[in-house]
């Protein structure tokens, strides 16, 4: 070895890193400075078909079927809320990522990060309630991986799952298949999750305990599908971080087309909207884990709508906006007084470590 100094020869990092000189939590958000770091830095390192759908997993052909593979990784804080724990969260979140591809979830992998110190008893009960969410979504465990870092290095315990899922013929699910004329559902009441996660963080209480809504979707995708028609059902996702605003502009922008809400058909529970005044918040940028938006022909609206109403993830379900020519590439809201104002990509990280 002579000790000479080699410099490694390549293009220059696409982040503007004058601005950014450092990974800050808003990153990790769901809103526009995720968009920006998936897009300018890993996007362009690992071009493919595939990865360019920016969809929740991706759907890949292999020896005649079609299956469906995505992966999430779990830091929610705390392990414990109402309504669920990282655990269940942790099969959940996966499980409807493959959902929103059209797929039906065969199998999962779980990695554990623990960090030393973590009570055997703790781990023990989030183990448990991983294998009963999974036994109850009908998908099994089948690999997994454990790394135990230094007392300090990590924060208790983060989970990662792998899932893979088989998506039937016909259906043809992505952000991009969106089209004027389009219809968008909602399958239920939004900001619980966010709420429920906020509410114990903080020590607050609003009079009655508001539970997360995390929950495993196939179930009632399969049961849209079926009713709608798998040609029909244009675009499918769970809006997790940065909600039911960031999700709707990231379709908006795949497809180029306008997206219009209606604020007085959106679902929200009367306590969790009183949660978000009290803390500044707005709903449609509060994290869910359990809900589902469907953008459908309009000919097949009211069949997915009734579906989505006949199961019992899907009862609040109600047809939310429609997507339009105007103003391509954008989100709107028409508000309870008849103004329209643009609903922007959330830039920063609005709850952090939410799933």
């Amino acid at each position: 070895m002579s000790g000479k100094t080699v410099v490694l020869e390549g293009p220059s990092c696409p982040i503007p890193i004058q601005e950014y000189p450092h990974i800050l939590m808003g990153h990790g958000g769901g809103g526009r400075l995720t968009q920006m770091l998936i897009e300018k830095m890993f996007l362009e390192a690992f071009r493919n078909p595939a990865l360019e759908q920016l969809h929740d997993g991706a759907v890949l052909d292999v020896g005649g079927a079609r299956l469906a593979i995505s992966t999430d990784t779990f830091v929610v804080s705390p392990l414990f809320f109402p309504g669920g724990d990282i655990g269940s969260l942790s099969v959940h979140g996966t499980v409807n990522d493959l959902a929103m591809c059209g797929a039906q979830p065969l199998a999962l992998t779980a990695a554990f990060v623990l960090e030393e110190g973590l009570p055997m008893d703790g781990l023990w009960r989030i183990t448990r309630s991983l294998q009963a969410a999974a036994e109850q979504a009908g998908v099994r465990v089948v690999t997994g991986d454990t790394k135990v870092v230094d007392r300090g290095k990590g924060d208790k315990i983060f989970i990662n799952t792998t899932g893979l899922g088989l998506v039937a013929p016909g259906v043809a699910v992505s952000p991009r298949n969106a089209r004027p004329g389009d219809v968008v559902l909602l399958s239920g009441a939004i900001a619980m999750h966010g709420i429920a996660i906020m509410s114990v963080r903080e020590g607050l209480e609003f009079g009655t305990t508001i539970e997360s809504d995390s929950a495993a979707l196939h179930g009632l995708v399969a049961d849209v599908l079926a009713a709608a028609g798998p040609g029909a059902v244009r675009v499918l996702r769970d809006p997790t971080r940065g909600g039911v605003a960031s999700a709707l502009n990231e379709i908006a922008a795949a497809c180029g087309a306008g997206i219009c809400l209606q604020e007085t058909a959106i679902p929200v529970h009367e306590q969790v909207r009183g949660a978000c005044e009290i803390l500044g918040l707005d709903p449609l940028y509060v994290a869910n884990e359990g809900k589902c938006i469907a953008i459908v022909a309009p000919e097949a609206a009211e069949e997915a709508l009734a579906a989505m109403r006949a199961h019992p993830l899907g009862r609040e379900a109600a047809i939310v906006g429609v997507v339009t020519e105007e103003h391509p590439g954008q989100l709107l809201l028409r508000s309870r007084v008849g103004g329209l104002r643009v609903v922007d990509m959330m830039s920063g990280e609005q709850l952090p470590r939410i799933c």
